[in-house]
């Protein structure tokens, strides 16, 4: 890849995106993936990694299906001229034979290339994640915690995401979720993980080209408004690309100094004070 000037945007990676069709709640034909790849080249992303969802409600979606049908969305997409690298993975539901399927490449790892995990919670509840943590670094893979931001047990006990980022886990916002499209706890929570340097990734989820596009412009633009342009960056393209070659992630830039401690304040305290109360 060339280099960029000084001020150019690098191309978007997005890593969490459920466009391939008709295999999970996601796209539901060609025809919309299609145009949901198309929105995401007109914001700025040049490579996908599909996640349909795995295991939980999913446990019939093999990985040799999620390989096959990359394939073809890829070729359905250059045929159509969209000019996006898509690659294979999954939203992986924390299960009891998780380990196994990955080890087996059953269940898929970020672009196929078994060393990072997007890891899926009940949204209803958090569970302690330190053992499957430890059992991923075993296999020689590293777990990234999809939008915490939305799980309404870690929405109870937010202090769970520094002792997380410590033991190892990487975590991975929803663009929509910073930007306040899913509502006011959401966006506070996931703007409290950004503002203290915990995130690791912004990605889009995205399930539709209408009903949750794939949009990840206005959450970049909005971290380098709060956090600067480094950090802002390393979430949405420096990360994602290190995950989609498989390469180790570099230490996240520090928060700029000056980004709006004032919100952060404020975040913190309606997120511990809430659960307090």
């Amino acid at each position: 890849m060339a280099p960029t000037a000084p001020h150019e945007t690098p191309a978007f990676v997005d890593i969490h995106c459920h466009l391939l069709p008709g295999i999970d709640d996601g796209s539901r034909s060609w025809e919309e993936s299609l145009a949901m790849a198309q929105q995401m080249v007109d914001d700025g992303t040049d490579t996908v990694t599909v996640t349909p969802h795995q295991l939980g409600n999913y446990t019939a979606t093999t990985g040799q299906t999620i390989r096959h049908r990359t394939h073809q969305l890829q070729q359905w997409l250059n045929a159509n001229g969209v000019q996006l690298q898509v690659l294979p993975g999954a939203d992986v539901r924390i299960d009891s034979d998780m380990i196994d399927r990955l080890r087996s490449g059953d269940c898929l790892s970020l672009a196929d290339r078994r060393r990072h995990v997007l890891l899926e919670l009940p949204h209803e509840l958090y569970q302690p994640l330190e053992p499957v943590l430890e059992q991923l670094d075993r296999i020689g893979m590293v777990g990234i915690l999809s939008h915490p931001e939305r799980n309404r047990g870690i929405m109870r006990q937010p202090q769970v995401i520094e002792s997380l980022v410590r033991a190892g886990c990487l975590m991975q916002v929803t663009a929509d979720s910073f930007v306040g499209e899913f509502g006011n706890e959401p966006e506070q929570l996931g703007r409290y993980i950004v503002e203290n340097g915990w995130c690791h990734f912004l990605a889009t989820d995205a399930h539709g080209s209408k009903k949750r596009p794939p949009r990840l412009r206005r959450a970049f633009e909005l971290a380098e408004q709060l956090v600067g342009r480094p950090l802002a960056e390393a979430m949405c393209c420096d990360n994602p690309r290190a995950v989609a070659e498989g390469r180790d992630i570099d230490a996240l830039p520090a928060v700029r100094t000056n980004s709006n401690s004032g919100w952060l304040q404020q975040a913190a305290g309606f997120l511990f004070g809430r659960r307090a109360a």
